[in-house]
């Protein structure tokens, strides 16, 4: 406030002072705009990581594969070794995405419920295992069939090679296949539903398509339907367009404005909720 009592005859001293002052940010202006930068950054990383996980699961399960999903005799066989390698390559690049969406959103979902965060990571945790057991069985029948393929006995082969298989298609039942439901579905649904980070309707998504992809897995399990059959397909849809639309929404527009970014809310691993937050859910 020294300006304020400079001489009035300093008119010129007086006026430049002010425009300094009035120029100088404030420390709560640059407060926020470090915050709201840090949460875009987060916005956009987790976003482009859901993304990334399409970019890589899709190819492997529908494309690379398929020689040694779809062929009983592929252990004895020519094979089509470098695909499969190519496959297991994008799936070691899906689990690194897979953690890494649970990772960046942690800081951000334990403002809402802290436990629920922590299970978030956890349920993300146990569906990359699944999709590692999953990798490394299939890259076990491509090393048999390199070491073996050609001089074993090809009834015992093969019948190692099915049974490999089938591991891995277990692995995608319990792993991409149910939890899936639990960790993207029910539970980052309703930490971002009740948050208010992303629009609700879309939230709704994950809150319809987690149980629809629990309800189909089990019913899988207990060959109630066939796998990959039509039933199953249509349980995923939705599932399939929440996340998508996560990851593009994250990247292009970031977080919605809520109270949990400003650090309005209290200790959420307790269940204690902010005013602020609590009027935006009604």
């Amino acid at each position: 406030m020294r300006w304020l009592i400079a001489a009035p005859s300093d008119d010129a001293s007086v006026t430049e002072a002010t425009r300094q002052l009035i120029s100088v940010p404030s420390p709560i202006y640059q407060t926020k705009r470090v915050q709201l930068s840090s949460t875009r950054k987060t916005a956009l990383i987790a976003g482009a990581l859901f993304v990334i996980t399409f970019l890589t699961s899709i190819p492997a399960a529908l494309l690379l594969y398929t020689p040694v999903l779809d062929h009983t005799d592929y252990i004895i066989g020519a094979g089509a070794d470098t695909r499969v390698a190519l496959g297991a390559f994008l799936e070691v690049l899906l689990i690194v995405a897979n953690v890494g969406s649970a990772v960046v959103l942690f800081p951000v979902l334990k403002r809402q419920n802290e436990a629920l965060a922590l299970g978030y990571v956890t349920a993300r945790i146990i569906e990359s295992a699944f999709i590692a057991v999953g990798i490394v069985s299939l890259l076990a029948v491509v090393t048999l069939r390199q070491d073996v393929g050609g001089t074993g006995d090809a009834g015992s082969l093969v019948t190692v090679g099915r049974s490999l298989v089938a591991v891995h298609d277990w692995t995608f039942l319990l792993g991409p296949g149910w939890i899936v439901g639990v960790g993207n579905g029910l539970i980052l649904g309703y930490l971002m539903y009740r948050s208010g980070l992303v629009p609700r309707r879309m939230a709704m998504l994950g809150l319809i398509g987690g149980p629809l992809i629990i309800a189909s897995g089990t019913a899988v399990l207990f060959n109630v339907i066939q796998p990959g059959s039509a039933a199953q397909v249509i349980a995923t849809i939705p599932e399939f367009v929440w996340e998508l639309s996560l990851g593009i929404y994250l990247m292009v527009k970031g977080f919605k404005p809520s109270p949990i970014l400003s650090g309005a809310i209290g200790d959420a691993g307790a269940g204690e909720r902010s005013p602020a937050l609590t009027a935006a859910d009604r």
